[in-house]
């Protein structure tokens, strides 16, 4: 009997057990899902900014052919670069490789192929809805919680999580006031990125080293290839190196510029090696002062204030672009006539 009665008490004792321990969800499956929205956002920017780094890359080239008399294919009829000025040092194409109005528009039209929606537009969808979890709701029973836990974010950070809809209930003084507070970072990724698109968009396709291998296309091709190479490894160490001050990024920018646009002038730099390192260094700054802004204006912006401010800090990088490429077009024509 005593024997039945602690079988008894210890069976009784592990179903009070089982009954009292709440569920915990498997560690696997949260890592599982832990990586399946990191390779989904992965992909999302893939796609958002393939086109757009493959028109830059392929200006140079895209110039170049339209400009060969009778070419109606889309292949290069030949490794030898046909100049157009022959008696400009900078051996010009007729416009600059930065954005032109009708060309830009041109693009957008052809954009909207069925081909171009299948491959950018069906890859960001399907990265949405099959790659991306949606969190589940804390308490099931009210709609209230749930709402707010379908809010949180994907993959967590350092920041704490912003209130449901708490921008939308800001004040246009409270907008402001957040607006100006953020220019010690708006305006420093705005000179950054003018700089730099000054040079990719200006002056790469006015370097040219003719003491060199390389054809022209083939010394533009590498400026994009190692511009790229840098923002992309800048971008990808916000773990390893953070900067708080990102002014330096856009003074050291800015001096880039400086020495690129002296040497179209005097023709100091000796050999198209230590351009190359310039341009990579160049996309590092570039890569390194994006994602710093981002970073500290999330850390150091109140929850409610979160959503706004990185919505607006977003216009640093057009309004940048834009000025440069509103400043590199004449300045490419006027480079251009001399001889």
């Amino acid at each position: 009997m005593g024997g039945r009665a602690g079988s008894w008490r210890s069976l009784s004792d592990s179903e009070g057990e089982e009954t009292t321990s709440d569920p915990q969800p498997p560690l696997l499956d949260h890592q599982g899902a832990h990586w399946k929205n990191a390779v989904g956002f992965w992909l999302l920017g893939l796609c958002n900014n393939f086109s757009y780094v493959v028109m830059l890359s392929a200006a140079h080239d895209i110039l170049s052919h339209e400009r060969v008399p009778g070419n109606q294919s889309h292949v290069d009829p030949g490794p030898t670069p046909i100049p157009l000025n022959s008696s400009s040092r900078f051996d010009c194409n007729s416009v600059s490789t930065a954005p032109s109005g009708s060309r830009q528009w041109a693009l957008c039209c052809w954009e909207l192929h069925p081909g171009c929606l299948f491959s950018f537009g069906g890859d960001q969808l399907v990265c949405y809805f099959l790659l991306l979890t949606s969190p589940e709701p804390q308490d099931p029973g009210g709609e209230e919680e749930a709402e707010t836990a379908a809010r949180q974010p994907l993959i967590g950070t350092e920041a704490p999580a912003s209130k449901p809809g708490s921008s939308s209930g800001l004040s246009l003084q409270e907008r402001w006031t957040v607006f100006k507070s953020l220019l010690q970072y708006i305006v420093p990724l705005v000179l950054v990125y003018f700089a730099e698109y000054f040079i990719n968009q200006g002056l790469f396709e006015l370097l040219f080293f003719r003491n060199t291998s390389l054809s022209h296309a083939q010394q533009y091709r590498w400026y994009q290839m190692l511009y790229q190479a840098g923002v992309f490894a800048s971008r990808s160490s916000l773990h390893c190196c953070r900067i708080r001050y990102t002014w330096a990024l856009a003074v050291l920018q800015c001096l880039n510029l400086a020495i690129l646009l002296a040497d179209m002038w005097f023709s100091f730099l000796p050999s198209i090696y230590l351009v190359f390192l310039i341009i990579l260094y160049e996309g590092l700054l570039g890569g390194a002062a994006y994602v710093n802004t981002f970073h500290n204006i999330a850390l150091e912006t109140s929850n409610e204030h979160r959503e706004f401010a990185m919505a607006a800090a977003c216009i640093s990088d057009t309004l940048g672009i834009s000025l440069s490429g509103l400043l590199a077009l004449p300045l490419h024509d006027f480079l251009c006539r001399l001889s």
